[in-house]
């Protein structure tokens, strides 16, 4: 069959997403694009893999069939690449990187100027994810490797297929409007009780670590505000709208034109690098992530 891997690659996200949109948002195409890759497989397969029902597609049995079989095919596209890697002398290749806003804007440049100097040949290619869908898009090779959160007090599952190394973790302090906490330099959870919070939904690992931080102080947090975006979360603190949990990789993000306050108890998240196990020993990944463990603050991994 005359196909593509991007082609096969479109048709097994479609079945894990559901929608032309959603799978053109993961590979990073127009929703135009993929369908034109569907629309190239099912000329080479000479099948419907595709029907239209109402404004959605549906996936044919044929579809369904080939996707199984694409997967394999994927798969072992990938150990072949990693073996042609290790018969090579010099590291070289192209890594896709996954990654969440914060570690953009730290930590992805200082490792690219890294690479360019001691891997030349080595390229990389970024994207940014949700931290959350950061270990599934490494299982099910979207990306080959993905800097990702893991928080103690609600630790993400750990897979046996994927490799989970602690870079270096970092401890919660209190962001607060100007002037609200003057003059105090540590403060309790259960100083915030009559204070708005602005949190990310409790569906998240950091929205539940810190739910689950203030319940054990015995306060419900008293959220009003349910924010993702970092940026936006301490904008609304330094309007002096709420009140919220901020760590010094995150400050990177905005002046912190608000007050920061050290917290009595202790809320934690650890910065990680995921990647497949099977991998664990292919050079270009294992370069990226020794470059990775010599950044600063970082240098305290953990086997997989």
């Amino acid at each position: 069959m005359d196909w593509t891997s991007a082609q096969l690659r479109s048709l097994v996200e479609l079945t894990r997403r559901g929608t032309v949109t959603a799978v053109a948002a993961a590979l990073g195409y127009t929703p135009g694009g993929v369908s034109q890759q569907i629309t190239a497989l099912e000329r080479a397969t000479g099948m419907e893999l595709l029907r239209r029902v109402g404004r959605r597609v549906e996936i044919t049995d044929a579809g369904m069939t080939l996707a199984r079989h694409a997967e394999r095919i994927l798969a072992t596209e990938a150990e072949a690449v990693e073996a042609l890697e290790r018969s090579r002398e010099e590291i070289s290749g192209v890594l896709r990187v996954g990654l969440f806003a914060t570690a953009a804007v730290e930590i992805l440049p200082l490792a690219l100027q890294q690479v360019r100097l001691r891997h030349p040949q080595l390229g990389v290619r970024s994207q940014d994810m949700d931290v959350d869908d950061i270990y599934d898009a490494v299982a099910t090779g979207d990306v080959d490797l993905a800097l990702g959160l893991d928080h103690p007090d609600v630790p993400i599952p750990r897979d046996p297929t994927l490799c989970v190394r602690k870079l270096y973790g970092e401890r919660f302090s209190l962001a607060v409007p100007t002037g609200t906490m003057e003059g105090r330099e540590v403060v309790g959870l259960a100083d915030t009780r009559d204070l708005t919070w602005i949190l990310p939904s409790a569906e998240s690992y950091y929205g539940r670590a810190v739910r689950t931080a203030c319940r054990r102080a015995g306060l419900e947090p008293d959220v009003q505000h349910v924010v993702t975006d970092t940026a936006t979360t301490l904008g609304l603190v330094e309007a002096g709208i709420g009140v919220s949990t901020v760590t010094d990789l995150m400050l990177k993000l905005r002046s912190s034109r608000f007050d920061v306050v050290a917290l009595r108890e202790t809320i934690e998240r650890h910065i990680v690098v995921v990647f497949r196990a099977s991998a664990e020993h292919r050079p270009s990944i294992q370069a990226l992530v020794d470059i990775l463990q010599t950044a600063p603050g970082a240098g305290q991994s953990t086997p997989c």
